[in-house]
């Protein structure tokens, strides 16, 4: 199926996560993994083209630290989904935009369609938002 991709998914409430990973299969994308913390991320066997990042996780404020490791590693492209955008302080360099939680299917896959779309301007979701340096 074209404009699929390989996502992961960085959440600690693990119902969430599942409701993600339901999102993103029945969108036709594969879940390269779950990672509820900074020491999970070693765990990470494969290369995702997008990652999904809370901030707060089970170790604390690492979404942030994390969403910049896996631009560094991956190259991987940055969605923030999160209730508080306004604790991302210095984003991802790959960084596409924040989806504010609660999300819904349509503003996840949205976000992922316009990800792996090279992020055309003229077609942003209004649901993604962009981040804003603090």
């Amino acid at each position: 199926m074209a404009g699929c991709g390989k996502v992961l998914i960085v959440e600690d409430e693990f119902l969430v996560a599942l409701q993600l990973e339901d999102i993103l299969e029945g969108g036709g994308h594969a879940v390269v993994g779950t990672v509820p913390d900074q020491a999970s991320l070693g765990t990470l066997s494969e290369a995702p083209d997008v990652a999904l990042v809370d901030l707060n996780l089970r170790d604390g404020l690492t979404g942030p630290a994390i969403a910049r490791q896996l631009a560094g590693t991956f190259g991987a492209l940055v969605i923030y989904v999160t209730a508080n955008p306004a604790q991302i302080g210095t984003p991802a360099p790959t960084t596409v935009g924040v989806v504010q939680k609660p999300f819904t299917r349509q503003s996840i896959l949205r976000a992922i369609s316009f990800a792996l779309a090279g992020c055309p301007a003229s077609e942003r979701p209004v649901e993604l938002e962009p981040v804003r340096c603090r």
